[in-house]
């Protein structure tokens, strides 16, 4: 098997499992006709600092995990394939940092779900493609920044039923995750592009120099 191909299939084991491990919570809820919501973050009470744990497993519906899923699964998967080497670095402090900011400076109530986490993972692709300087990881960053873009209404605040601080400050940490890692050497994953910046000929000039040479001299012709 294909080194690239073997490193992508890996990179969604940790994603999947975490997303199982959210769906059984879920599961488990539903069976035991049970709400866990009362585990996650309420700011500044002492007695909800396990939140800062439990609030990204919960969610308060079905159709708030299903939302959910599909964006955290494939913002995973990329973190896991692109950013290997500090993957698991980036999903923990992420992971960390937004519940305990959430606990310190969030509205009162609770704050459930992983919203925080999705919004972590997105700024850090986003911002990390852009400050490195390699096509590829660029490419990355203007693909999640399209597909996820909408995603920052969720910051705003005064939205009902909505923790906008879980998804600003994960998207704070994210953020800082990158500038933090922006010097971190990775390997290259699969190309997404031709990366022209280093491809030369044999006369020493980029590829499409040639082409328009080419071209020049058929219309001359």
């Amino acid at each position: 098997m294909d080194v690239q191909v073997k490193k992508f299939y890996l990179s969604m084991v940790f994603p999947t499992l975490f997303l199982l491990l959210l769906w059984l919570v879920k599961l488990i809820e539903i069976t035991l006709d049970f709400d866990f919501s009362s585990l996650g973050i309420y700011p500044l009470r002492f007695s909800s600092l396990i939140g800062i744990f439990a609030s990204p497993l919960l969610h308060g519906s079905l159709d708030h995990l299903m939302a959910n899923s599909a964006t955290l699964w494939i913002l995973f998967v990329a973190l896991f394939y692109f950013y290997s080497p500090v993957a698991f670095k980036v999903f923990f402090f992420v992971y960390v940092a937004t519940g305990l900011w959430v606990w310190v400076g969030g509205r009162p109530g609770f704050h459930i779900g992983a919203s925080g986490i999705i919004y972590g993972l997105a700024a850090f692709l986003s911002v990390s493609g852009m400050i490195r300087n390699h096509i590829r990881f660029m490419a990355l960053s203007l693909i999640v920044i399209f597909l996820y873009g909408g995603l920052l209404w969720g910051i705003l605040p005064g939205q009902v039923g909505i923790s906008w601080e879980s998804h600003l400050l994960g998207g704070v940490a994210g953020i800082v995750m990158a500038f933090y890692y922006r010097k971190k050497e990775l390997s290259i994953p699969i190309p997404l592009f031709p990366d022209y910046s280093k491809m030369e000929d044999d006369d020493g000039g980029l590829p499409w120099q040639q082409t328009m040479e080419e071209l020049n001299q058929e219309e001359n012709e």
